[in-house]
């Protein structure tokens, strides 16, 4: 049996959220999984490890409101795909609402989507 050690819970998508980063509007990966401190991505451009980025992504909850986040990159690895990379991120400053909103999302019933 395996048992997920992280602190937050984690919510694996059935279908990949795209996420654009706000400072240059260019779609740079597909979310994987989402917790409300951070995220695993599959990037599809570079980024770089350590740094602080802005990105923007929509969640499946019917709210039309994006999301906007800061994050700091914490790991990157190559994925078998030629360009693309795994990237763990930790979200930072999280407005009070988007913390909330996330949580709710997360916590929901994958089936009431």
């Amino acid at each position: 049996m395996s048992r997920d050690a992280r602190r937050m819970p984690r919510r694996t998508l059935a279908q990949p959220l795209d996420v654009v980063d706000t400072m240059n509007e260019h779609c740079v990966g597909s979310i994987l999984n989402l917790s409300v401190s951070g995220m695993l991505l599959i990037a599809s451009r570079p980024l770089v490890e350590e740094a602080l980025y802005q990105f923007r992504f929509d969640l499946p909850d019917g709210d039309g409101e994006p999301v906007e986040v800061g994050g700091h990159v914490l790991w990157l690895d190559d994925a078998s795909a030629p360009g693309q990379s795994w990237v763990g991120l930790r979200f930072l400053g999280l407005a009070p609402e988007t913390t909330r909103r996330l949580r709710e999302w997360i916590e929901q019933d994958p089936s009431d989507c």
